[in-house]
């Protein structure tokens, strides 16, 4: 087509051109993708009530290189949290749009994820069907780890272990003690039953 012709610039080699025998060029060694400078770390941040401070977690996560931070106040309890949805949606989103990206999901501790151990291993599934790592920068689970293998029996332990933990605190607490009133069970030793006292009898005078 002339209009094309005239628009398209192909440059030539000086070595190659019209009527020249077509020789084989020097070998490219194949590049490799460029790997990222740095890991994409997504930050979450938790605490249950607006009493307490956020700001330790959100410092940690900081200084880890976290970016974005999501933060919210909110209970466990509550099914849906709207800043945890966000950051799971942006680590997804991200090792969608650059799957060799490595993306790492970090959470200050453990329970900052969610109650028992039900919760926290079906977090953990969804990052691993991601390829999304998990970090936690205090507790048990410390580090930087892939929930997979044996890494899941190993999450889904400490899990029971914190589960423990919460309803060992729960059942110490005035609201745990009265609930467990309701339910029949009464803190304390347990009573003695059956026990009698010594009778004493006065022995026969003797002459």
């Amino acid at each position: 087509m002339p209009q094309l012709r005239t628009e398209l610039e192909v440059r030539t080699p000086a070595e190659r051109g019209p009527g020249r025998v077509w020789q084989a060029g020097p070998a490219v060694d194949a590049v490799a993708p460029a790997a990222a400078a740095r890991p994409t770390w997504v930050g979450y941040a938790r605490c249950s009530t607006a009493q307490q401070e956020l700001d330790s977690q959100l410092d940690a996560l900081k200084g880890v290189g976290c970016e974005p931070i999501f933060a919210e106040k909110i209970s466990t309890r509550v099914k849906v949290r709207p800043e945890f949805a966000k950051a799971m949606e942006y680590a997804r989103t991200i090792k969608v749009a650059v799957p060799h990206q490595r993306v790492i999901f970090t959470a200050h501790e453990m329970k900052r994820l969610g109650r028992g151990a039900a919760e926290p291993l079906a977090i953990a599934e969804e990052l691993r069907r991601h390829d999304i790592e998990l970090e936690l920068l205090s507790g048990p689970l410390q580090g930087i780890s892939n929930p997979s293998g044996h890494g899941a029996a190993l999450f889904a332990f400490f899990a029971g272990v914190a589960e423990s933990e919460r309803e060992y605190s729960w059942e110490k607490s005035p609201e745990g003690q009265a609930s467990a009133r309701e339910r029949g069970r009464h803190g304390g030793r347990p009573k003695v039953l059956g026990c009698r006292q010594p009778t004493w009898h006065q022995p026969p005078n003797r002459p």
